[in-house]
């Protein structure tokens, strides 16, 4: 299950991440186990395709569970990291850091391989 892209009419199909886990997850327990290979929802973001694993509560902090299905960097597929639950939020660049994090996992490396490959002064549009 894909999420709307942040792009063109995304505004007319857009919804927030928390309700598109919702709509997968119910969707989910309501089939068979042949049915449950599936992935979803996912977001094909500039950095590479990230899965919302969930929402769930670690340390008193509200989260959502997410991981890399591809990314630019092979070493990010399946390292599961956390963004601060956001109801609102529709897309990677809505999300901020867990814990008190300045910053996701993957950003340095991002931004390093945008400056040494595509002569992208900053990563700030890469989501």
């Amino acid at each position: 299950m894909f999420i709307a892209r942040d792009t063109g009419a995304h505004h007319y199909f857009s919804l927030p991440l928390v309700r598109t886990w919702e709509i997968f997850r119910e969707a989910y327990q309501n089939v068979s186990g042949l049915c449950r290979t599936v992935r979803g929802p996912t977001m094909s973001t500039n950095p590479g395709k990230i899965q919302i694993l969930g929402v769930t509560e670690i340390k008193g902090e509200k989260v959502f569970e997410l991981r890399y299905l591809q990314g630019r960097d092979p070493d990010w597929v399946q390292q599961p990291f956390f963004a601060k639950y956001d109801e609102a939020a529709t897309w990677l660049n809505e999300l901020k850091p867990a814990f008190g994090a300045e910053q996701f996992f993957f950003e340095s490396t991002l931004e390093q391989t945008y400056r040494e490959n595509i002569s992208m002064p900053t990563i700030f549009n890469y989501k």
